[in-house]
């Protein structure tokens, strides 16, 4: 297995792959049915892998050096304290995005009330209102998706996880749910933001991610400026809208927010030190 597993980070780390060795032994977990530190276990006592295995393994292996993503891989994604399924026509949730999911759910906790609404705008493969929804358990949530080919990971997450307190609606963020206007405490999302000039540097996003999560028009912020609309519907006062965006990204969003009669405009950085969110107060 330690032959199998050097072999296959250096095929990965030739291929470009960042973090090969993690790469390396997740796939390695996946095909035999372990976690990573299974594996390494595994690999401290000499373990061994048959043929079969191995050549699972090499499949896997050569996919991923072409730089398909390794959660359509495995199939799995984490994210925060959930494991998500994942896979073609769904955007996988990127640790970054973990750190706006706490944003929200820090809002949503300060809510001195017994039953407040969160609503996860463009919910893509669940990631963010599945958190909300379970670390937030006394909070009503909904999750709203538009997308047909990401719907289907949005509602199989929703069922393999079970929140009793989330509600998932296929519908677009631009009218979703007219009946909680004026009732919402969080509204939160992760937009398509990049402009359509941009084209992202990694493989496994400019060719398998979804175009429709990931281009927001000329400037990146068409859909910001439909959600800023929508959130003030939809939000209380006092409501919070917390955004996702790109680092470069913060002074024109505090801009539009402004204009549309936001309070209390907000940024925040990720663990690299970016602005990666935007919050404001309706």
């Amino acid at each position: 297995m330690r032959a199998v597993r050097d072999e296959t980070t250096a095929t990965l780390a030739a291929a470009g792959v960042p973090d090969p060795e993690v790469d390396a032994e997740l796939l390695i977990g996946h095909v035999l049915g372990l976690s990573r530190g299974g594996v390494q276990a595994r690999l401290v006592v000499g373990g061994l892998i048959d043929d079969a295995d191995a050549a699972a393994l090499a499949s896997l292996v050569a996919r991923r050096a072409r730089r398909e993503p390794l959660q359509h891989l495995t199939g799995r994604a984490a994210f925060r304290s959930l494991d998500l399924a994942v896979g073609p026509g769904v955007f996988v949730p990127r640790p970054e995005t973990e750190g706006v999911a706490q944003i929200a759910i820090d809002a949503l906790r300060a809510v001195a009330e017994p039953e407040p609404i969160g609503i996860d705008l463009g919910s893509g493969s669940g990631a963010i209102a599945l958190a909300l929804a379970t670390e937030v358990p006394h909070a009503r949530v909904w999750a709203v998706e538009k997308s047909p080919e990401a719907f289907v990971w949005t509602r199989r997450n929703v069922e393999e996880v079970a929140a009793p307190n989330l509600e998932l609606v296929f519908g677009d963020l631009a009218d979703a749910l007219p009946e909680l206007d004026g009732k919402v405490s969080v509204v939160v999302s992760n937009p398509p933001y990049i402009p359509l000039g941009a084209i992202p540097r990694d493989p496994e996003v400019r060719l398998h991610d979804p175009e429709t999560a990931l281009y927001g028009g000329d400037d990146g912020l068409d859909v910001v400026r439909v959600l800023s609309r929508r959130a003030l519907a939809l939000l209380r006062p006092g409501g919070v809208l917390v955004i996702e965006h790109g680092e470069a990204q913060s002074a024109d969003i505090a801009t539009l927010l402004a204009a549309d009669g936001w309070r209390a405009i907000d940024h925040h950085r990720d663990l690299t030190g970016r602005d990666r969110a935007t919050t404001a107060v309706r």
